[in-house]
């Protein structure tokens, strides 16, 4: 056939082949693109295939006369492959099942042809005239009824189906196709039935190229829209960080969801759960079937807002968690706090007063372990119900902490009113139960005017301190005034003045003297804690209340046993030191006396504790007296007869030394006085105790008190707290018995001297 057949023929069927190949790249694109893979396999299989049809009849025009017969029945075998996969490639285009057995029955048809052509003359002779093949009589017949088969099979695969614009286009160019293989196969055999055996592919072809072409751009705008609803999806999401309202979210959603879809019909809804879950639901108001694409972005949409309202409601529950006392309801301090500094600021521009009530329960801790703490929990909330019932709604509410409560008044009114008002808090409030002792609400009451320093803080402590007040002076109700502020003032000074001294070591250890009471022997020696403040002695009276209350006396007691050690290594005398029910009360009390003390010399140490000092904490207080009782320190009881213990919890205290306060000392001369102390002595040897009696002034005293056998005794007569230590030797005893020994019982010599 070489020669036969124009060159343009050749041209443009080798040109169709690179075209094909082209297509094959477009498909193998929409492949990764997205395209279902059995659709891009079978579309690109069966390019290929007309691809090598045209292919190899443009070579058939050219080759040498040795290679024609060859090639002849590659085409013939290319056409087969290209009519038997056009089969799977338009049941996979139509959604239809694959049916196999047409296609077994194609491939079997072409296999016994392809048979027949190499060993018989009826589909080729094997003969060439003026340059062409001769067919034999069955080559029409063995190309063209698998066409019948193929018609039969596309028919039944697009029946039912709506074909669109590029169905249409596909369906032409395959109707075309087809005839002109028709055309090819009707003989006698022509240059024009050549050309056509190899051109009748390209209307299929172009065809393929616009389903392509389609296919490209459907994957190309999908994946535009769905970049657009991922960025929807994004605005919405960001929206909702800003927007505090889930409605106004779900309204956001929407609208974009409209937008984007071109659907104004769409509406949403959203509906709360429980635990502050939500649901959410986006749907067209149309009710048209939705895309599965579009149905998707819409389910993300919902579960956006469901998100954010989760969130919202979360982090409303947070703060209400977080600035709500989760057990009245009420603010909480930190919700006091911030209230009040923006409250302050706001009344500084305003020019307008604050007010804080401080309300604190009387009593609340014996009756809340009285009756539990279920029943003190009640009480606290029924005293929120209180404060909510007298000052009203508007104002602000808050649990301080513990048994305290705040309210804060804006545009407060004037002084009376306001006492009024605490007034009405403190009187209306009835505590449940049927107690002898009611519980009671005393109330502070401190005053933010404008010019004042905004100092929140400060108007709380001011409140405070009004309260405070209040429960010492049992009135109830106090405002903080000039004058309670002048009385703060002062006593913040004093407390100022102490630290300080306690810093710069003012606070110095005087010793009184132990005397026997027979020979006027010093026995051993009291440390006493004196304040020397600019030069002179300021009396205990003065700052003592002042250091116990602050908690000062426990840093002033370290001290004082640190002297005790140098004192009695000094002296040589044993030492006995005061200590403050605050210092029993802490709880490094023994470690404190140890590290102050040391290790050793236990013997030579006597710690004095009051009656009133083992009301704080008996459990705790029994126990450190007994710990260093076992190190062999003495516990004595001082000032016996003024505090509150029975006499029967003498024998469960570890006491060795009872010391007679200075008021049965001084009564010793009446008959009452002088019984109270045989008792008193009496109980003492009954206990096995050593006796000191204190607040020996006259010698009248000291007479009846030998006379009783009172072995020690200690007094300003015997022997003034002082920085100097007595002279130890024996004394006459007829100077004891003189009425006018007082003047010369003792004399003083610098510490660290000799008698």
């Amino acid at each position: 056939m070489s020669g036969s057949a124009p060159s343009w023929s050749v041209v443009i069927q080798c040109v169709v082949a690179g075209v094909v190949v082209g297509l094959c790249a477009l498909h193998a694109s929409g492949w990764r693109g997205g395209l279902r893979r059995t659709e891009a396999f079978w579309t690109v299989a069966w390019a290929l295939a007309l691809a090598a049809v045209s292919l190899v009849n443009g070579l058939l025009a050219v080759a040498p006369v040795v290679a024609q017969d060859g090639l002849l029945m590659l085409r013939y075998a290319l056409v087969a492959t290209a009519i038997v996969l056009s089969m799977p490639a338009v049941r996979v285009y139509s959604g239809g099942d694959l049916d196999v057995r047409p296609i077994a029955a194609m491939c079997a048809w072409y296999a016994a042809g392809a048979v027949l052509w190499a060993t018989t003359d009826l589909l080729f002779t094997h003969r060439w005239v003026d340059g062409l093949p001769v067919y034999g009589p069955l080559w029409t017949a063995a190309l063209l009824v698998p066409l019948v088969v193929v018609a039969v099979t596309v028919h039944k695969a697009v029946r039912g189906h709506r074909v669109d614009a590029v169905g249409g286009v596909m369906t032409i160019g395959g109707t075309v196709s087809a005839v002109l293989l028709i055309a090819s196969a009707v003989p006698p055999p022509s240059v024009a039935t050549e050309l056509l055996a190899g051109m009748w592919v390209v209307p299929l072809i172009a065809g393929l190229l616009v389903v392509a072409a389609a296919r490209i751009a459907a994957v190309r705008g999908d994946a535009a829209r769905r970049a657009s609803m991922r960025d929807v999806l994004s605005a919405v999401t960001n929206d909702a960080w800003l927007l505090r309202d889930p409605e106004r979210t779900l309204g956001k959603a929407v609208a974009e969801a409209r937008r984007l879809l071109g659907d104004e019909t769409i509406e949403g809804t959203i509906r709360p759960l429980s635990r502050d879950r939500f649901v959410t639901e986006l749907f067209s108001g149309a009710g048209r079937p939705a895309d599965p694409v579009d149905a998707a972005f819409l389910r993300d949409l919902a579960r956006v807002v469901s998100s954010a309202a989760e969130r919202h409601a979360l982090t409303r529950r947070l703060e209400r968690a977080a600035f709500t006392d989760s057990l009245t309801g009420l603010h909480n301090r930190h919700a006091l706090d911030r209230h009040l500094s923006d409250l302050l600021e706001k009344a500084n521009v305003e020019r307008s007063r604050v007010a804080v009530l401080f309300c604190d329960l009387d009593g609340f801790k014996q009756a809340n372990d009285r009756h539990g703490h279920e029943w003190g929990d009640d009480l606290l909330v029924h005293t929120a119900r209180h404060l909510a019932a007298v000052l009203g709604d508007g104002v602000f509410a808050a649990r301080q902490g513990g048994d305290e409560f705040v309210a804060v008044l804006e545009r407060a009114p004037g002084d009376a009113e306001l006492r009024a008002l605490a007034r009405r808090v403190r009187d209306e409030f009835e505590a449940p139960g049927d107690d002898v002792v009611r519980t009671s609400v005393t109330v502070g009451v401190a005053l933010w005017q404008p010019g004042d320093v905004v100092d929140p803080a400060a108007l709380l402590r001011e409140a405070d301190l009004a309260m405070l007040e209040g429960k010492q002076s049992h009135a109830g109700v106090v405002l903080f005034d000039s004058r309670l502020r002048a009385r703060v003032s002062a006593r913040a000074t004093a407390r100022h003045e102490l630290e300080a001294g306690i810093r710069d070591g003012e606070i110095v250890a005087h010793f009184q003297p132990l005397t026997d009471a027979l020979t006027l022997e010093v026995v051993g020696v009291e440390v006493l804690a004196r304040w020397r403040r600019n030069g002179r002695l300021r009396r205990p009276g003065e700052w003592l209340p002042l250091a116990e209350e602050t908690g000062l006396v426990v840093e002033i007691g370290r001290q004082m046993f640190v002297a005790a050690r140098a004192g009695m290594e000094r002296f040589d005398l044993p030492v006995a030191v005061n200590v403050a029910a605050r210092q029993l009360d802490d709880a490094d009390f023994v470690r404190d006396v140890e590290r102050s003390w040391g290790t050793d010399r236990w013997d030579m140490l006597t710690i004095e504790v009051t009656e009133s000092a083992l009301l704080y904490d008996a459990a705790h207080v029994r126990s450190s007296l007994a710990t260093l009782a076992e190190r062999g320190a003495k516990i004595a009881l001082d000032d016996f007869g003024t505090g509150y213990n029975s006499l029967s919890r003498l024998g469960e205290l570890p006491i060795q030394v009872l010391k007679i306060d200075r008021t049965f000392v001084h009564d010793i001369a009446t008959t009452e006085g002088a019984a109270v102390l045989r008792a008193i002595l009496a109980l003492a040897e009954a206990h096995g105790l050593e006796v000191v009696a204190e607040g020996v002034e006259r010698a009248a005293e000291l007479t009846a008190l030998i006379d009783m056998g009172v072995p020690v005794v200690q007094g300003h007569m015997l022997g003034r707290p002082s920085a100097r230590v007595p002279v130890r030797g024996r004394r006459p005893l007829s100077v004891a018995r003189r009425p006018d020994a007082r003047a010369d019982l003792y004399d003083m010599v610098p510490i660290g001297g000799t008698a």
